[in-house]
Order: structure tokens, then C-alpha cells, then sequence
């Protein structure tokens, strides 16, 4: 059996916080590191963020990136209170681990053979915010607990 991603390999996995600035310190002691510096997710007319399958052009986040090992990222997600799936999850369950992430080609393909294998419905979708690939949230929590996440760098 092929792995329905194309890979096995988790890219990120990754945190819905509400404090990015106090968790990103706490999770920096952690390692013995610095903290990241915090970054937007991008402007809509680059992301044309959709949620639920509608343009959600008021979606946004704050993020943090630790590299914690040969390419794999621990992300920190501060949704901005606007309804996305950061924003549901952290009003629904609170703080915690919100996806895994894999590296996928052919998003569409990765999405729709999802649907078919498992009915998991496409939640969120929208370019990174500068443009260079996109991502695509799975609602796979009633099988895997977790959402999927996949990310294409163009």
C-alpha cells in the first residue's frame, strides 16, 4: 500500500496557542535556543485564503517556526479571532496540537483522494503568504484525532 500522502514523512507538526509571544518563549527555554521571530500568515490578495469553500479574506495568524529536526518544524499558530480552523479549534478544544503536515505534490490530487478514501472534507485551503506554494487542511480528526495539513512548495 502507498501512503495516501505520496510521503510518510511529517514536514510539521503543529500548536493553536493564544499567547504566540509567551508560548514561543516557553517552548525556546525548552530547547535552549532563541525564540523565532513571529510572522504573519500574508495579505489575501496573495493567500486567497477559502474556508469551508468560501473566500475568507479576514483569515489570518501569527506564526512561530522551530526547526527541531532534519525537516521537520514545530509551528505555533495564534489565530487573529476571525473564523478559520486555528480559530475553531482553539474556541472549541483550547490550546493544542492542531495538525500534522506532510509534502505533498498535486494538492488537488492529495485532497480529492482523500475525500474519496476516508469522506475527508477540505476545512481550509490558501497560498503561503508570499506566495511561493500552497496549503490545504483535511478534517481527519474523527480518524486520526488531528487534522492533516498538506503544504506544495512551488
Amino acid at each position: 500500500m502507498a501512503p495516501l500522502m505520496g510521503t510518510n514523512n511529517i514536514m510539521q507538526v503543529a500548536i493553536v496557542v493564544k499567547d504566540i509571544e509567551k508560548t514561543k518563549v516557553k517552548w525556546a527555554e525548552f530547547f535552549g535556543i532563541e525564540p523565532p521571530p513571529t510572522m504573519g500568515s500574508g495579505e489575501y490578495e496573495k493567500t486567497q485564503a477559502t474556508y469551508k469553500g468560501s473566500p475568507a479574506p479576514d483569515i489570518a495568524c501569527k506564526m512561530a517556526f522551530f526547526d527541531v529536526g532534519p525537516g521537520v518544524q514545530l509551528e505555533l499558530i495564534e489565530p487573529n479571532g476571525v473564523p478559520s480552523t486555528w480559530q475553531d479549534f482553539l474556541d472549541e478544544k483550547g490550546e493544542g496540537v492542531h495538525h500534522i503536515a506532510f509534502g505533498v505534490k498535486n494538492t488537488g490530487e492529495k485532497v480529492a483522494a482523500a475525500a474519496e478514501k476516508f469522506g475527508w472534507q477540505l476545512q481550509q485551503w490558501g497560498r503561503y503568504g508570499d506566495a511561493s506554494g500552497e496549503y490545504a487542511y483535511l478534517d481527519s480528526v474523527a480518524d486520526l484525532k488531528c487534522l492533516v495539513e498538506t503544504l506544495e512548495s512551488y
